[in-house]
């Protein structure tokens, strides 16, 4: 059944490139190239600013919280309304910058610098999986999709489970400890969202000059989020290894 998923992203799920045929500029890898930078400076810059804030004594909870809320409603809406990304993806990069702000300040006030390294290898992971995919290293094929989709479904129902048991007391410290298998858990997370990004490029590449020119702001949309998971499971994964050794 989930070989039909083209990537488990989904601002690359069919219903995004539903589209009139009467459109006059398309799709390009350039256009989507000039957003997704565009995006990350305004990202960079939410979160520089909770950044700042807190190395100067500020409260940063109410811009953490408040940025993961609005990026999850922003999500919802990309969802509902594909044709209001043009508003919405610059919004969306705004929260997820707020919300990387605190969740990185706090990682780099336990170990100094840690989210650099997490940046560094994030950058590094999306350019290797970008050359493999560009050189034919890794063919993504019918079965790999099928496979990665699975991998990520489950991660992403494991931490839904988590979360909804931990509101009622139940709490699965495999996920959150520094033991072997919290972080071979974390691993798993990352290497499965460096992987995610292969799926991105496929379907970026079977739909340039073919979509029109507005649907550069859904795969600039799909880009971001695959990169923000990737960070996210980085910075994760090198705290609870720098918390053991």
């Amino acid at each position: 059944m989930l070989s039909g998923y083209k990537t488990s992203n989904p601002a690359f799920s069919k219903n995004f490139w539903k589209f009139n045929s009467d459109f006059s500029e398309k799709m390009s890898v350039n256009g989507i190239l000039i957003k997704t930078l565009g995006v990350l400076l305004l990202l960079t810059g939410a979160l520089s600013f909770v950044w700042y804030l807190a190395a100067n004594n500020h409260p940063i909870k109410w811009f953490t919280t408040g940025g993961m809320i609005v990026a999850i409603l922003i999500s919802f809406g990309i969802a509902l309304k594909p044709m209001w990304a043009k508003y919405f993806v610059p919004v969306y990069a705004i929260a997820k910058g707020l919300f990387l702000g605190g969740f990185s300040y706090y990682a780099h006030i336990q170990f100094p610098y840690l989210p650099l390294q997490a940046v560094a290898i994030t950058v590094i992971a999306f350019f290797v999986m970008l050359t493999l995919y560009q050189t034919r290293l890794i063919i993504v094929t019918k079965r790999l999709r099928s496979i990665i989709t699975v991998a990520i479904l489950s991660i992403m129902i494991i931490y839904i489970m988590t979360f909804i048991l931990g509101l009622f007391g139940i709490h699965f410290s495999f996920l959150w400890d520094t033991s072997w298998i919290a972080i071979g858990f974390n691993l798993f997370a990352a290497i499965t969202a460096a992987f995610s990004l292969l799926l991105d490029f496929d379907a970026i590449e079977k739909q340039k000059n073919k979509s029109p020119k507005s649907r550069e702001w859904i795969a600039t949309w799909g880009l971001l989020v695959s990169l923000v998971w990737l960070y996210i499971e980085v910075l994760r994964l090198l705290r609870k290894l720098s918390i053991r050794f």
